[in-house]
């Protein structure tokens, strides 16, 4: 048996590498949060690497007066528990995008739901603005870094970014942004901001 001191050394006839194994991406938690039929279900399946899990259950003549999906959608399901998806940043970084009901009834899953998570993206619909209220104040009440994502749907803003800023009356520090919940592209650039915002107060805690 021959010995190499080098990096790689030759044990009878296989070389055997002696540099550092690959390390695991880091995980990161990033929270999908909105009203009731704003898109959060068509984000997470827009970004996801893998077939996303969802909790979709029909929606049926039980659920009129309570579930208001809007008049001009064709939506005829719901999350009723959570959306789930993957997204491989780069070999450091792996998103586990969850994705939260948005009727109020299912309030009470969002401690859990919400639980290690990094940051958030608040999907907003500006013909019902109203909707996004409750996921912001959760957030700002968690002190969670969070982004307003206005879902463009028809690739068009009814209001621009600062009516929306003033109509949620967010602080200037967090984010208004449109993107559209259709496209991969568009949102992995949502979610790269969602990214900044958790980095950002990473480093001030640290700093501190």
């Amino acid at each position: 048996m021959d010995f190499d001191p080098s990096a790689n050394r030759v044990v009878g006839t296989a070389r055997v590498s002696g540099s550092a194994p690959k390390k695991a991406p880091v995980p990161v938690k990033i929270i999908v949060a909105g009203g009731f039929g704003v898109g959060k279900t068509t984000t997470v399946g827009a970004i996801s690497e893998i077939a996303p899990l969802t909790t979709e259950a029909e929606m049926t003549s039980e659920s009129v007066g309570i579930d208001d999906p809007g008049q001009a959608t064709m939506k005829t399901g719901t999350t009723v528990a959570m959306d789930f998806g993957v997204l491989t940043i780069d070999q450091t970084l792996k998103l586990y995008i969850f994705g939260t009901p948005g009727q109020t009834r299912f309030a009470f899953m969002w401690d859990d739901l919400v639980k290690g998570a990094l940051g958030a993206l608040v999907v907003v619909d500006t013909n019902r603005i109203d909707d996004c209220y409750p996921a912001v104040d959760y957030f700002e009440r968690a002190g969670l870094p969070f982004v307003v994502g206005i879902n463009t749907f028809n690739g068009q803003l009814s209001y621009s970014l600062d009516e929306v800023r003033w109509a949620l009356a967010v602080r200037e520090d967090v984010p208004v942004i449109s993107f559209d919940a259709r496209f991969r592209g568009s949102v992995r650039d949502a979610l790269l901001v969602v990214l900044d915002q958790a980095l950002d107060k990473a480093i001030r805690m640290k700093s501190s």
